[in-house]
């Protein structure tokens, strides 16, 4: 049976299994790398991936540059609310970070979305959402054109929260606090290639300090910003 237009976001996919297993299998093989304890989803960690010097100067290039964050979905309704820029794809310091993320995970460069700088103030969050693309949302016929689903999540910290900031997982039962320079990677798919609905994650509120961390989320294919359906 074939699948319809806004549906295929949803069920199983080979290309998307073939880029989870060959990213598995990359991770696992790298002593620099710790897989989180659930067996649920696939979660890595490398700490010290960025220097504190580099996340110092990144810091800097997201204050410059961030406005309030927006949804997919357009709504304005407090769900997110941390301030977000897409960083310079053409600054060489940006373009060095972005490079040495791909290296690790094996990505293809042109799979990824540009690298996006967030910061939370106090009080500041996001609430439970998953990365990947549902097929029922209004938006996913442009992403489907653009790239298709977001397969993989790299997210770095930048620095140490005093209190509060962590990435809270609860179907897997693992929260990840901040530590400046640690890169965290999720597979946002099931092993057949299908959404791992238990990915559903938030950006828990910083009670003190503040966060900032940089995200690159790889599509299933070419990513194509300009492409339309």
């Amino acid at each position: 049976m074939t699948q319809t237009w806004l549906d295929d976001a949803d069920v199983p996919s080979q290309a998307r299994a073939e880029i989870g297993e060959r990213t598995r299998q990359r991770l696992s093989r790298n002593p620099m790398v710790s897989r989180l304890p659930t067996d649920k989803a696939e979660m890595f960690l490398r700490h010290g991936l960025v220097s504190p010097a580099e996340c110092a100067k990144l810091i800097d290039k997201i204050d410059a540059g961030c406005k309030p964050s927006k949804l997919f979905s357009g709504t304005d309704s407090g769900y997110r609310t941390s301030s977000s820029c897409n960083l310079d794809i053409y600054d060489p310091f940006i373009i060095a970070i972005t490079k040495r993320i791909d290296a690790l995970m094996g990505m293809e460069g042109d799979h990824g979305e540009l690298l996006q700088g967030q910061r939370y103030e106090q009080t500041q969050q996001y609430h439970l959402h998953c990365d990947y693309f549902p097929g029922n949302v209004h938006y996913w016929p442009a992403m489907r054109v653009s790239g298709g689903q977001r397969c993989w999540t790299a997210m770095a910290y930048l620095c140490d929260v005093e209190e509060g900031g962590e990435t809270h997982f609860p179907r897997l039962g693992l929260t990840v606090p901040p530590r400046t320079g640690t890169l965290l990677m999720w597979n946002n798919m099931n092993a057949d290639g299908s959404p791992n609905h238990d990915t559903l994650h938030a950006a828990l509120p910083v009670s003190r300090g503040v966060k900032y961390v940089v995200t690159r989320w790889y599509r299933e294919r070419r990513w194509e910003p300009h492409s339309k359906p």
